[in-house]
């Protein structure tokens, strides 16, 4: 008979016994990237993110494991309930601590689980949902939450009696296209003048892009990075979430499936972004400056994307949350999903019809963006 164990590391899972899962090329659920966040202290319960994974075992073998954590705040989640811990607050009933499944920091859809090949999702999902009612029920936890699913996941969670929310991202789609400029043909003529303009500014500044894999990085390089990394919540008055070793660690358990791209300027490194890549899709995720200079952001963040998308045959671009001025460079509006499971059932009813009038809200919006996109009429 299965069982499920709550581990609160992913170092507690024997290596051999993780190799048993089916293997998945989307970069931030492998062991290397999760164990990171960890083992850099940028996941803890000190930073509000205390590792509660559950593990699905028949006896010693591993049928799945699922990412979870538990929250003292909604940071770092980027699907955005702190209107739902006000309410909470305002009635007197404790929102924190709630339980999430996702990937911390990283608001990019993508499986949420990993299984023993041939195991049935439903069967699994019906096991870890008993689980987690029993934690929920036994701690007084206000709920669960799996962030950013991918089909496969929707297909199962919708199924069960959760919470859909929906929510709007961008991604580029790779029509296979053999250049840059074939890309941009497929553009209205004032749009495409217009992503000429800037990467045109970007070069007559005098800047070069240099792309470093992963594994090639070097400790000065990652200095450089980290300092552009935090450049870009400083201006926010804020921290980055990751630790400097979180940056070191990837390279040591996941050196293939990461790339950087560096900006430089009189000889001297000024800008820099960091790229995951799958099995199909390039995921842009953290970037930074030391000054602001004119449409750097979109050179170095999106058209070296996109130009590393089309030279590797690669599908889709998913360059990070919100940013709807991605929407004129030709990223397609996307309806992203999460799933909310609340144990309060007066809460529960008003999450309910707020998230149902919301997605209205955002299919709406979603209609309204795609008249934005820069393409031909045609296309």
């Amino acid at each position: 008979m299965p069982i499920v164990e709550e581990v609160n590391a992913i170092s507690e899972i024997p290596e051999a016994l993780w190799q048993t899962l089916a293997p998945t090329p989307y970069p931030f659920l492998q062991r290397g990237f999760l164990q990171a966040l960890e083992d850099s202290h940028s996941v803890s319960a000190s930073t509000g993110w205390k590792p509660r994974h559950l593990l699905v075992k028949d006896g010693a073998t591993l049928l799945a494991f699922l990412p979870m954590y538990e929250k003292s705040h909604s940071y770092g989640e980027y699907v955005f309930d702190w209107a739902w811990a006000d309410a909470y607050q305002r009635h007197g009933f404790p929102y924190y601590p709630k339980l999430v499944t996702a990937i911390p920091f990283t608001p990019v859809a993508g499986p949420r689980w990993l299984l023993q090949p041939g195991v049935d999702p439903k069967e699994i999902l019906t096991l870890l949902l008993n689980k987690i009612s029993e934690i929920s029920d036994a701690e007084r936890i206000s709920g669960w939450h799996v962030l950013f699913p991918d089909d496969s996941v929707v297909s199962a969670l919708s199924k069960q009696p959760l919470i859909e929310r929906n929510a709007c991202q961008y991604r580029w789609h790779n029509a296979g296209y053999n250049s840059f400029d074939d890309f941009l043909a497929v553009l209205s003529s004032r749009k495409r003048k217009n992503l000429r303009k800037e990467r045109r500014d970007v070069q007559a500044q005098g800047f070069t892009f240099h792309t470093v894999p992963g594994k090639d990085m070097t400790p000065e390089l990652w200095q450089h990075f980290y300092r552009f990394y935090q450049s870009t919540y400083m201006i926010r008055g804020m921290q980055g979430y990751l630790t400097p070793s979180f940056f070191t660690l990837i390279q040591e358990g996941i050196p293939d499936s990461f790339f950087l791209v560096f900006a430089e300027l009189d000889q001297t490194l000024v800008a820099g972004a960091i790229f995951f890549t799958g099995e199909d899709t390039l995921y842009g995720r953290y970037w930074g400056c030391d000054a602001d200079y004119m449409n750097l952001h979109f050179e170095t963040c999106y058209y070296q994307g996109i130009d590393y998308c089309i030279n590797n045959n690669i599908t889709v671009f998913d360059a990070g949350a919100q940013g709807e001025h991605k929407l004129k460079r030709g990223f397609y509006p996307v309806i992203t999903k999460s799933y909310h499971q609340i144990a309060h059932s007066g809460f529960a009813e008003a999450i309910a019809s707020f998230c149902y009038e919301e997605k209205d809200h955002v299919s709406a919006y979603a209609q309204e963006a795609e008249t934005l996109l820069p393409y031909k009429k045609d296309q």
